[in-house]
């Protein structure tokens, strides 16, 4: 379960789908995967539910599929039976939660109360939704429960759009988030596949949160390193702060005090969880240096791209 878990947090949104016409099912999830979210949960809302889950399994392997809005026994045998990896639920049926867990397949079930996590957790799982996420006090609340439930993680669904996706993928405890704003009915009705593909990568580009943190630049020795600082400092007007192996100048650079990593230095790029942001440029075609990958207890800290760009090497590091 741990592992489906993993990719589940490092797609970082699996959109929610509720689709009428399975025939639709492959062109969406090719949309999809294209814009960069290669996850669905195809809710038991509609007739087509199960046909669209067999469908993506068979045509688009590479797309993680899973059952939503499953209510019954029943209707979890019928999307595990047809390819799901994974069951949602929109409340807690401990009965439910039980009989999916005997298959020996992963399941959120819906959570709103500290009193539902808790029996969630007593039964082994790590991982819930939250759901409705914004009627229920959304990022703020988490927060709070974060507390007590320091090794617990939500999937928090309902309410979330790009207006506030940020705000909930800067949370560590976040496993991902689940949505609709990409999978409106009338954009699968009228087939607009690509702008089905347009809303997905704005919605991956914010939840990666990809921003410049500042530019190192090489020098040979301490005497050239604290010289460019110093015209920075004078030009810019902004503070150096000298440390052992470089010299910050204000919060956009950073002279080395050697030639470090790089031909002329390096560029540092931020990222909300560099996990995420790994996965998804990986699948852009990225590699990393796994030599260079520094982790805590909320994941990868830093790590450097393989190669250079215009004479840099780039890292990625930690909001």
């Amino acid at each position: 379960m741990e592992d489906l878990l993993k990719q589940i947090h490092d797609i970082g949104i699996v959109p929610v789908i509720a689709i009428e016409d399975a025939e639709k099912a492959v062109p969406l999830a090719k949309a999809l995967a294209k814009g960069g979210l290669n996850a669905a949960e195809v809710t038991f809302r509609t007739e087509a539910a199960e046909e669209a889950i067999r469908k993506i399994v068979k045509e688009v392997p590479d797309m993680l599929v899973g059952a939503g809005t499953v209510l019954t026994n029943e209707q979890a045998d019928r999307a595990i039976d047809a390819g799901a990896r994974f069951i949602v639920s929109p409340g807690f049926n401990p009965a439910t939660v039980s009989h999916v867990l005997s298959k020996g397949v992963p399941m959120l079930p819906g959570t709103a109360t500290a009193g539902e996590m808790e029996q969630a957790m007593a039964m082994g799982l790590t991982a819930v939704k939250f759901f409705p996420a914004e009627q229920n006090g959304g990022i703020g609340k988490l927060k709070a429960l974060a507390g007590p439930y320091k090794t617990l993680r939500w999937m928090p669904t309902g309410g979330i759009n790009t207006g506030n996706l940020a705000d909930y993928m800067s949370f560590p405890q976040i496993l991902a988030c689940g949505g609709t704003w990409m999978v409106k009915k009338d954009l699968i009705e009228g087939e607009k596949w690509d702008e089905i593909t347009a809303i997905s990568k704005e919605a991956v580009r914010k939840m990666l949160g990809l921003s410049l943190r500042h530019i190192g630049i090489n020098s040979e020795n301490d005497e050239e390193a604290e010289k460019t600082a110093g015209l920075l400092e004078t030009f810019f007007g902004m503070e150096a702060k000298a440390g052992k192996k470089s010299i910050f100048v204000g919060e956009g650079f950073e002279i080395m005090r050697f030639e470090g990593r790089g031909t002329r230095g390096h560029i540092a790029v931020e990222a909300n969880d560099v996990d995420r942001a790994i996965y998804h440029l990986s699948r852009a075609g990225a590699s990393f240096d796994e030599s260079t990958r520094e982790t805590d207890g909320k994941g990868t800290r830093f790590i450097y791209l393989d190669g250079e760009f215009g004479g840099f090497a780039i890292h990625l590091i930690r909001k």
